[in-house]
């Protein structure tokens, strides 16, 4: 069988082991008999995943206890609504890099002050 690279942004070739994980989990999640699509984000189960998760983050790109991870739905424009919905207090500062920061910058101000710094 070929090997299939994939040197786009967004999804990627995932490992055929990280496949069958995710196949046995949709089946069966943490052996509850339920599936992961089906099962509560309250369960224990679920949480526990979650915590590892972060725990993984921290340790792989050395991120403080004081910052929180998030994990959000969609794709990165989803992200440029996202993120100033839950994080913009009072005022925004963005580096205007591109076409990405552009929209970045101007969905952001439909939730409080933005400012262009560069």
């Amino acid at each position: 069988m070929k090997t299939a690279y994939n040197f786009n942004a967004g999804p990627c070739v995932l490992p055929k082991e990280a496949i069958e994980s995710t196949i046995n989990a949709i089946r069966d999640f943490d052996n509850t008999g339920i599936g992961l699509l089906e099962i509560s984000h309250r369960t224990p189960g679920w949480e526990r995943t979650m915590e590892e998760t972060r725990q993984l983050w921290r340790d792989l790109l050395n991120i403080p206890a004081e910052y929180e991870i998030l994990f959000l739905g969609g794709g990165a424009s989803t992200g440029f609504m996202d993120v100033p919905a839950n994080l913009l207090n009072k005022k925004a500062a963005y580096l205007q890099t591109g076409v990405w920061a552009k929209k970045a910058a101007k969905e952001a101000k439909n939730f409080g002050e933005t400012v262009i710094v560069a």
